[in-house]
């Protein structure tokens, strides 16, 4: 069975989740490999923000269908899960951008 790369969304938390957590995890699905990769964890808050470009004026990431915002903090600690997660995955790609889970 083939299944899109990446699924972050549905991969199991490790901590209580809310519709916010989803949301927020199936923002980070959205982003491309080649952008994701290039975050550093030693980057300032407002560097972080300006690469990502989605952040609001008051300092939250700007996520819809969301019951609670989304900070700088929260916002680090699930992307570098995510990045946890895709390295893992990554290697379990074929060539045509595909899983397989047989």
């Amino acid at each position: 069975m083939t299944h899109p790369i990446w699924n972050f969304e549905q991969e199991p938390f490790g901590e209580p989740a809310d519709e916010t957590s989803i949301n927020l995890r199936a923002y980070f699905d959205l982003i491309p490999d080649q952008k994701l990769t290039q975050y550093e964890p030693t980057w300032s808050d407002e560097q972080m923000k300006q690469w990502d470009d989605n952040f609001r004026d008051d300092g939250n990431l700007m996520l819809l269908c969301s019951e609670r915002d989304v900070d700088v903090a929260e916002y680090r600690r699930v992307l570098e899960q995510c990045l946890g997660y895709r390295n893992r995955v990554r290697s379990e790609t074929n060539d045509n951008g595909s899983r397989n889970d047989e």
